[in-house]
């Protein structure tokens, strides 16, 4: 969809000369020829009602007659306007889903971009290194204008290739969400409320490394954590929710998977050259879902639970801890009652991968710490409160 009111150039640095080539039509897949009445009034709808599509896109509403608008536009206009008019959908409801779509195309977008100029950054640096001059491409958060327009045209041969790829990932994320949701409204199974384990993989000592490393360094840890927790975490069935820049959280049904996911997450960037450890809370319980994010109090105690939680330890809170007691391959310490922010006394147990020997002497005693009490060295992660 074009942004009303932009022509789609890549623009140039100050005091820097423009890219020769305007990249728009190309991204589009169709030209710039339509006016706003002419999208209206082919969509059958009023002006109004296409401002507030063009609001809900995340658009700035525009009132000029150029001619910023291709026939793409005009499709998508009269979609939702057919989808409203043949009741299938509410106009308020309608709207919402166009947001929902919005704000998700716009972050995939600016995300897909960085990759594409971060490749492109790299490689340029490689041969300017090669050449003998290492100066040339410094740390820096915004690209150059050459890094820039070779992004754009990268984009804009990839972009009929990657929009079929569009289509199927959200096709398969759908299913999955309408299963899990005929699951949880499933009574025999997890009764009135939704039932989830919650955790949180939170790197230590972050803000001494914002610190030290520079801008383009700091992007690519980023980067390496998010890619390698996404790993994890889908590995073992589990929903990856968001990554705040040094923390990720994730949701499974089973209080197993998330702990072997939490356990791996540690095991993993323990192990990783790059990265700091990592600590680990998690919590069981009912949750709130919304706007593709979780909320609640089970998400708070184990983000509170991250909190406390030793550099490379995995905290979690007592309804996890009972039902992972009864499974074999894990080990839990009883710590002492701790008070957290906002939740209350809680007595987490720390979670460890049982050794062989562990599991032959189970039976014969019961398990004794191995390591002390985690106390709470490190900044809480930034999860807001439900």
């Amino acid at each position: 969809m074009t942004e009303p009111g932009s022509t789609g150039s890549t623009g140039a640095e100050p005091g820097g000369a423009r890219p020769s080539e305007d990249f728009t039509e190309q991204l589009l897949g169709r030209p710039l020829e339509l006016r706003r009445r002419d999208v209206s009034r082919a969509a059958e709808v009023s002006l109004l009602s296409a401002r507030k599509f063009w609001h809900a896109l995340g658009f700035p509403v525009v009132d000029t007659d150029d001619e910023l608008f291709t026939e793409a536009d005009q499709k998508a206009l009269a979609a939702v306007a057919g989808i409203v008019r043949d009741g299938l959908l509410d106009e308020t409801t309608a709207l919402a889903m166009t947001r929902a779509f919005a704000r998700s195309a716009d972050r995939l977008a600016g995300w897909q971009s960085q990759l594409i100029a971060e490749a492109v950054e790299t490689h340029m640096s490689a041969a300017l290194a090669d050449e003998g001059d290492d100066d040339a491409h410094e740390s820096r958060s915004v690209p150059g204008i050459e890094t820039a327009a070779e992004t754009a045209r990268r984009l804009a041969v990839l972009t009929d290739r990657l929009e079929p790829l569009l289509v199927y990932a959200w096709r398969r994320h759908l299913s999955a969400t309408v299963a899990r949701m005929l699951a949880d409204a499933d009574p025999e199974s997890y009764g009135l409320t939704k039932m989830r384990s919650v955790g949180f993989a939170d790197l230590v000592n972050f803000t001494a490394l914002v610190r030290r490393l520079s801008e383009r360094d700091l992007a690519r840890l980023v980067s390496r954590f998010e890619a390698l927790s996404a790993d994890v975490i889908t590995a073992h069935g589990g929903r990856l929710i968001k990554t705040v820049g040094d923390e990720v959280l994730f949701t499974t049904v089973g209080a197993a998977p998330a702990a072997a996911i939490a356990l791996d997450l540690v095991e993993t960037m323990t192990h990783d050259d790059v990265l700091p450890d990592v600590r680990c809370g998690m919590a069981r319980g009912p949750i709130i879902s919304r706007l593709g994010d979780v909320f609640g109090t089970t998400v708070n105690r184990a983000s509170r639970l991250t909190a406390v939680a030793g550099a490379g330890t995995v905290l979690v809170d007592a309804t996890m801890a009972r039902e992972l007691a009864s499974l074999s391959g894990f080990e839990l310490t009883g710590q002492r009652r701790r008070i957290l922010r906002g939740v209350g006394p809680v007595t987490p147990s720390l979670l460890r991968r049982a050794t062989s020997a562990a599991r032959r002497s189970v039976t014969q005693q019961p398990a004794r710490p191995t390591t002390p009490d985690p106390s709470p060295t490190h900044q809480p992660p930034r999860h807001r409160d439900a």
